[in-house]
């Protein structure tokens, strides 16, 4: 392996595992200002700051070094009774943890991380000397920038180049020692080896070895951690699946060769059968090597709930559920930036401030739970608070009034329909545009990137008791449940997570409706879309069947020629060409091609009328 492999390995172990260790932190950080005085509490989180400290000393992060350094001595006075927790104390913390993670940011692009600002050492300094802290400003932790946000860097310092440090690390883990093991790779050599670092960041350091002309490529995780029981399931599942084939290879012969008696059917049945068996059970094993707690990603919030809750002079307390529940580890990557809009928005909108709550009778302190569980082959996800909850009229007045809906349309909504007014384009109950919220933008973002996971979401709210957000996800996106339908004889799929009931289409009960196809089902009018037609086709016949479907957008009909029926499908993208509502392409079991529509882009269309796509949204 190279010289600067090497490195790249050992800073991709420090980020991983540290930015898993901050993340902890983090959340015990929120605990620790319930529980002050726990000294388990104050001994993990001293541990925590130690270890980042010393596998930053390895790779010559001098200023990340400096920081941790600091605010580990500020918790082992913490630890030993010398001073006391405040929030105010506990404000210059968190700012510092932001602080870390912002220098993970710099080291993941290859350069050194730039000092810590003079005043936030300086608060660190104060408070670690026993003085008392003025209240400091809070802002809300950022986990993921708008993406039309622009993000000025300050410059970093040149890497400094250190010793011959390939020769040094493999001579520190070369030899075999019997000590502590802590988890990060690069802390490993410093915990096991001595502490030169964290005394002398300039001993022993690893340089980040980025030369110059260097290009910097952030590359999305790409490493799962896997139990290695599944992976054992795995390879046994793959042995009996050969020693299946071997059987189904003789009976092949013994066919071939005109052997056709009963007893030899029936085993090539049997044998079919359990490679059927096999088979199945190898995908579902597969998959659970894709799975992951969720509790992976609910860690993020509790830091954020508690930022945002004290600049907006709340108190909130975010209390999490369920944190064991597996998810598909892609889900749960996109899952990340709806969720911290949910989080953000019952914080904002949802729950009161410390005097409206009192003067309603209700604790100052609000709760708000996040939790997950597992229900039959979906994952429920709830964000439920114990706020103002929403008036089903006031969101109607909010829509007419920014000119989302026109009065008689508003008026005809019932109360589940006004509820996902929100998630409209351009809806906000805020009058006032703050850093926080009020410009409409984020809940209909929610809505569709759920959908695009093929899932769904729903709200429940009483005025005065607080609001309910339901989401319902799949457990994985491997492998997808669809409905194959036919045009003619030829057949597509489309994704079974949209579809709520198939009916038989009778010409009777389908009428215009200013020109639209529509029909009612249960007194609810929905319109009424030929597949032909949204594949650009001609009709050659009257559809036979419809199916009702929800779409990120819209609810309607599909109309269609029949049915080929319910498949667990592995989507494949096509190569080298994309056509329009095409997401990708499965083989049926009689070895057929079957497209797999995107229905969100066969609906998209500049001539769809903005009126009628919000009513059926908000439906």
């Amino acid at each position: 392996m190279s010289h600067f492999q090497d490195m790249e390995e050992m800073l991709q172990d420090f980020l991983t595992e540290a930015g898993e260790l901050l993340s902890d932190v983090d959340n015990k950080l929120v605990e620790l200002e319930r529980r002050p005085a726990d000294a388990k509490l104050l001994n993990d989180i001293f541990r925590g700051f130690h270890t980042i400290k010393g596998g930053a000393g390895f790779l010559n992060a001098s200023a990340l070094v400096a920081l941790c350094h600091l605010t580990e001595n500020l918790f082992d006075e913490l630890r030993n009774r010398r001073l006391t927790l405040s929030a105010e104390v506990m404000d210059v913390i968190l700012a510092a943890t932001g602080v870390v993670r912002e220098m993970f940011d710099a080291l993941s692009r290859r350069q050194q991380p730039a000092p810590a600002a003079a005043s936030m050492l300086a608060r660190l300094e104060a408070a670690l000397r026993g003085e008392a802290l003025k209240p400091a400003v809070v802002a809300p932790v950022q986990l993921a920038a708008p993406a039309n946000a622009s993000i000025a860097t300050p410059a970093a310092p040149a890497p400094t180049r250190g010793p011959d440090w390939p020769r040094l690390y493999a001579a520190l883990l070369g030899k075999a020692v019997e000590e502590e093991v802590v988890v990060l790779a690069p802390v490993v050599a410093y915990e096991r080896h001595g502490r030169r670092a964290a005394d002398n960041p300039a001993a022993d350091a690893v340089p980040l070895g980025r030369r110059d002309g260097d290009k910097v490529a952030v590359a999305k995780e790409s490493t799962i951690r896997i139990d290695t029981a599944r992976l054992d399931q795995v390879l046994n599942l793959s042995g009996e699946i050969g020693l299946t084939k071997n059987r189904l290879n003789c009976l092949r012969r013994d066919v071939m060769q005109g052997m056709r008696d009963t007893a030899t059917l029936r085993s090539l049945d049997e044998a079919v059968g359990e490679l059927d068996h096999l088979v199945c059970d190898l995908q579902n094993a597969v998959m659970k090597t894709r799975m992951q707690p969720v509790g992976r990603l609910f860690q993020k919030y509790p830091r954020m709930a508690r930022d945002l809750a004290r600049q907006l002079g709340k108190e909130v307390e975010l209390e999490l559920v369920g944190e064991e529940t597996e998810l598909d580890r892609n889900i749960i990557e996109d899952l990340g930036d709806p969720l911290v809009h949910l989080v953000r928005n019952a914080v904002d909108h949802g729950i009161e401030t410390c005097e409206e709550r009192k003067a309603l009778g209700k604790p100052e302190k609000s709760v708000l739970r996040l939790s997950a569980h597992q229900a039959g082959d979906h994952i429920l996800i709830q964000i439920a608070d114990d706020g103002r909850g929403m008036r089903a009229e006031m969101l109607r007045k909010k829509a007419v009034e920014k000119g989302l809906l026109d009065a008689d349309a508003a008026n005809s909504l019932d109360e589940r329909q006004s509820l996902q007014l929100i998630f409209l384009p351009g809806f906000s109950t805020k009058d006032q545009i703050t850093s926080v919220s009020g410009r409409g933008v984020g809940m209909d973002v929610v809505k569709n990137n759920i959908q695009k996971l093929n899932g769904r979401v729903e709200i429940e709210s009483t005025p005065g008791a607080g609001t309910t957000i339901n989401i319902a996800l799949p457990l994985t996106l491997a492998i997808l449940p669809v409905l194959i339908v036919r045009y003619g004889t030829q057949p597509f799929a489309v994704p079974l997570a949209m579809v709520h009931e198939i009916a038989l289409l009778d010409p009777a009960q389908v009428q215009l409706v200013s020109g639209r196809t529509t029909m009612v089902i249960r007194e609810e009018v929905l319109p009424v879309r030929s597949l032909a037609k949204l594949l650009g086709w001609q009709s050659h016949a009257a559809p036979r069947y419809g199916v009702l479907m929800q779409s990120a957008t819209t609810k309607f009909v599909l109309a269609v020629d029949g049915f080929v029926g319910r498949e667990d499908v592995i989507i494949k993208p096509l190569q080298d060409i994309k056509p329009k509502g095409v997401a990708g392409a499965t083989l049926a079991g009689d070895g057929s091609v079957v497209l797999v529509l995107d229905i969100e882009e066969l609906l998209a269309s500049p001539h769809e009328e903005t009126r009628a796509m919000l009513l059926a949204q908000a439906a």
